[in-house]
């Protein structure tokens, strides 16, 4: 149902290899009356750059940093297990072709190891995240059922009017148009219509139950509050590597402003 950005390093290199092929492709013979132009051209753009990225001189040091940025935001999740100076050892001996502490072997072994670690840690903290989300989540429900306003369906879902609308109600089998906010309880948005200035239509049979549940109760015009426990949610797994915990508890508001007949 969701629509989450792409992986950041993925994103940042195609960047830095579309700019490559592109000063590849825009080179001209020494002497070309288009060179000199584009020498001077590229002198302009250089001076704009400096004070553009103030700190970074240079396109070489730009896009070092913009890599540096990258392989930091991959690495993030390990940082406490690896030594930077270290790594930053082991980078320049291979880029200068020096001989390297481990052969190729010896490194596919630790790496089997450390993954190993990686993957347990992550476990664990997973787990103990997902045991904290569900008893949260609980405890918040249990609370917010008790206030007048709000609904909660035989299923679990909680709701609150906030517009009646005077339309039609959907189907399972319908897809819907959609305006939407969706948050965590810490108020945290995950994801949002509004942000990208544009409705969404989604086929109620492929969203999280406790979406197309809420939705279905709604008449097109109207606009309504949803809690949706983690059961009838994204549940233990939450999204993998995407800003949903496991065993969230999922705000939403949603707009319903069209019935549309399903592909």
């Amino acid at each position: 149902m969701m629509h989450f950005p792409r992986n950041t390093f993925a994103r940042n290199t195609a960047v830095c290899m579309i700019a490559v092929s592109a000063l590849l492709a825009a080179g001209c013979k020494p002497g070309d009356k288009a060179a000199t132009d584009k020498s001077a051209t590229a002198a302009t753009d250089k001076a704009d750059a400096t004070s553009k990225y103030p700190g970074l001189a240079t396109e070489k040091d730009q896009a070092s940093y913009m890599v540096g940025m990258a392989m930091a935001k991959q690495l993030e999740p390990m940082k406490d297990d690896v030594d930077l100076d270290v790594m930053m050892k082991a980078i320049k001996s291979t880029f200068a072709g020096e001989k390297l502490l481990i052969n190729e072997e010896q490194a596919a072994e630790i790496g089997a190891t450390f993954g190993e670690k990686m993957q347990a840690k992550q476990m664990a903290k997973m787990m103990g995240e997902s045991k904290k989300n569900l008893a949260d989540g609980q405890t918040f429900l249990a609370a917010n059922g008790k206030k007048p306003e709000v609904k909660t369906t035989a299923s679990g879902l909680q709701y609150q009017v906030l517009t009646e609308g005077k339309g039609a109600k959907p189907k399972a089998t319908d897809a819907v148009r959609v305006h939407y906010k969706g948050t965590l309880l810490d108020d945290k948005t995950f994801d949002s219509s509004y942000d990208r200035n544009e409705p969404a239509v989604f086929p109620l049979s492929q969203v999280a139950p406790g979406w197309s549940e809420g939705v279905q109760l709604m008449p097109v015009g109207s606009k309504y509050k949803l809690w949706i426990p983690s059961s009838l949610g994204y549940g233990e797994k939450g999204t993998p590597g995407g800003p949903i915990p496991p065993n969230a508890t999922l705000v939403f508001e949603v707009e319903l402003l069209e019935i549309v007949k399903a592909p």
